[in-house]
C-alpha cells in the first residue's frame, strides 16, 4: 500500500495541452505530474520527478475515458471532412 502525501482533485492540477500532462506543485519545489494517457488508463498516482512524494489524483476515470472517446470521435469527423475536400 502506498502512502500518499495528499489527495488532490484533477481540477486543482494545471494542464499543459502541448505536453498533455497535468502538474501540481510539490513541497520540494518541483511539480507532481501525471499524463493524460495515464489517467485514461486508470492511473491515479501523480509522482514528483525530484523526490519520493506521491499524490493520489481524485477524478472519475469513466468520465475521463468518455471525454477521450468524444475527442477521438470529433477528430475522426474532422479527418473525414478534410479527406472529402
Amino acid at each position: 500500500m502506498s502512502v500518499y502525501h495528499d489527495e488532490v482533485e484533477i481540477e486543482d492540477f494545471e494542464y499543459d495541452e502541448e505536453e498533455e500532462m497535468y502538474y501540481y506543485p510539490c513541497p520540494c519545489g518541483d511539480r507532481f505530474q501525471i499524463s493524460r494517457e495515464e489517467l485514461i488508463a486508470g492511473e491515479e498516482v501523480a509522482t514528483c520527478p525530484s523526490c519520493s512524494l506521491i499524490v493520489k489524483v481524485i477524478y472519475d476515470p469513466e468520465a475521463f475515458a468518455a471525454e477521450q472517446d468524444e475527442t477521438e470521435a470529433v477528430a475522426g469527423k474532422t479527418t473525414d471532412q478534410l479527406e472529402k475536400n
